[in-house]
Parts: structure tokens; C-alpha cells; sequence
């Protein structure tokens, strides 16, 4: 048996940790107010308050275990269609998850944690839900469910990921407004899944996104000791021609970080107020001062 690397042991701990963090949020946020965040998990809150409701007692079919009994099929599927990106890492993902919310539930019931207030639970169980999914998705792994469901779409359709996702959690949040009859809980379950999917961005991205820079100026060489001398980054020429005039340009391409961008824009205005600046939004750049390539592996 091979043994596990560094690396395993970390993402194996992101997932538990994660699984954790967002089963908190579940139990203690969402699922009292009967929010519904997407997902497999989130079709589960709807299945637990009906059973509830219906066998007249203090608890209903137990969430995790519904995902877990809908992950399993969703699982095997996705590995036959989709290979090894669901492997060992989406398996643990989905038991941990489901362990950790019906643990919890078990544990705690289903009180809100914060009485009479489903707004302020619709943002703190996005922002726990959002940083558990994080972790889990930065391990490479994923809690199953509606991520192959959307996967799969997404090979037989073509259709976008980032548009399917919307159209699945639609689905979901329309299928709880059809069970409880309460416009209150869609637009609870919207604010949730927008704080949870903007949580989720910050994990994987970081505080500090990077951006990409092209600039055009007459006063390119200072520009250029701007960047190369103070703020330590680098920088390429590329020559450009202007499509109108024809005039010979160049154009500098640089990558610096969000506090240096604003460094950066308050110096070339101040040299040269008429310079053409485009900034663009880069979340991931990998290379000498930003992130190295085997952080990713």
C-alpha cells in the first residue's frame, strides 16, 4: 500500500475540517429556517421538513443520510463518465458531510441557533457553508451530488458549467417553494447561495486577487522603473501599432498585486493623466512572485 504524501495528509484534513465547518452551518443556520442552499443537501432540507411534517414527530428523514443515499449511485456514475476527478476525495467529502450534519442534528435537534432572525441564519450559514465547501474544494474534492449532476450536463449538453449550476440550484429552490408554500424561504435561499458561492471564491482565491495590466504611455520608461525598481515586479514590452493612426506603440504587460495596482495608477496618473490603462481581474497567475506551479499538484 502506497503510503500518503504531505500533501494527501493536508487535503485529507481540508476535507474533514471542511465537512465540519459546514455542517455547522447546516444544522445550527440553515435547516431550522428551512433555507435552502442548492444542492443535494439543500433537496434533503426540503425531504426532512415534509417528513417531518408528516409523521408528526420532532424530526424528519435525516438530511445526511438522503445525501448520502442519492451520492452513491451519483457517484459511480460520475466516475464511469467523468473518470477520476471524482475519485477517493469526493467519496470522503460526501461521508464526512453527511456524517457530520446528521451527527449534529442528532446532537442539537433542529433550533436555530439565532431565534426569529432567518435573515441573519441565511448569512451566517452561507458564510460557514461557503468557507466548509472552500476547503473542500480546495483539497481537489468535492461533496458530490449536484457538482456531477452538473458535470454530466455539462459533457452531454455543452452548455456552461457556471449557467447550469444556476439552473440546478433553480430547480432545487423552486422544488421548496412548491413544498412550503412560502415565497420567504426562495429569497432566503438566494441570499444564502450568493454569500455561499462569494465565500467560496475568497477561499480559492485569496484576499489579495491578482491583476493583469496593459498600459500604453509616452512616459513608458518610467513607467517601466515604476515597476521594475519599486515595486519589484516584472514587466514585457509588446509592440503594438495603432489601428486608426498606424503610429508605432508599446505596450506594457505587468501583473502586480491589488495594492500595488493602486500604487501603480496613481503614479502613471501622475506622470501621464493621459495613458490608457486596462486592468484586468486574474485569479490565479503562477510564476516568480506569485504562486508557484506545484502548489497545484
Amino acid at each position: 500500500m502506497a503510503s500518503l504524501s504531505k500533501n494527501d495528509l493536508k487535503n485529507y484534513l481540508y476535507i474533514l475540517i471542511g465537512s465540519i465547518i459546514m455542517a455547522v452551518g447546516y444544522v445550527f443556520f440553515i435547516t431550522p429556517y428551512k433555507i435552502v442552499p442548492g444542492g443535494i443537501y439543500g433537496f434533503g432540507i426540503i425531504v426532512y421538513h415534509l417528513t417531518k411534517e408528516m409523521w408528526g414527530t420532532g424530526m424528519g428523514f435525516p438530511i445526511g443520510i438522503f445525501g448520502f443515499i442519492v451520492n452513491i449511485p451519483l457517484f459511480f456514475i460520475g466516475l464511469k463518465y467523468l473518470g477520476k476527478r471524482f475519485g477517493i476525495g469526493t467519496l470522503i467529502g460526501f461521508v464526512l458531510s453527511s456524517i457530520f450534519i446528521d451527527l449534529f442534528t442528532y446532537l442539537w435537534g433542529d433550533l436555530p441557533l439565532v431565534e426569529n432572525d432567518a435573515l441573519l441564519s441565511s448569512i451566517f450559514g452561507g458564510i460557514l457553508a461557503g468557507v466548509g465547501l472552500g476547503m473542500i474544494f480546495k483539497a481537489k474534492a468535492t461533496t458530490g451530488g449536484t457538482d456531477i449532476i452538473v458535470m454530466l450536463l455539462a459533457k452531454w449538453t455543452k452548455h456552461p458549467i457556471g449557467f447550469l449550476f444556476i439552473i440546478v440550484d433553480a430547480v432545487i429552490v423552486l422544488f421548496a417553494l412548491l413544498a412550503f408554500g412560502d415565497w420567504k424561504i426562495p429569497l432566503y435561499s438566494w441570499i444564502n447561495i450568493y454569500i455561499t458561492g462569494k465565500v467560496i471564491d475568497y477561499i480559492l482565491e485569496g484576499a489579495n486577487y491578482s491583476r493583469t495590466v496593459l498600459i500604453i504611455s509616452d512616459k513608458y520608461d518610467e513607467i517601466k522603473e515604476k515597476i521594475l525598481f519599486q515595486l519589484n515586479r516584472g514587466a514585457t514590452w509588446i509592440k503594438a501599432e495603432g489601428m486608426y493612426t498606424g503610429t508605432e506603440r508599446k505596450l506594457i504587460f505587468t501583473n502586480v498585486s491589488r495594492r500595488e495596482l493602486s500604487i501603480l495608477r496613481d503614479y502613471i496618473h501622475n506622470i501621464d493623466p493621459k495613458a490608457f490603462v486596462t486592468v484586468i481581474s486574474t485569479s490565479e497567475i503562477y510564476g516568480e512572485g506569485f504562486k508557484k506551479l506545484s502548489d497545484e499538484e
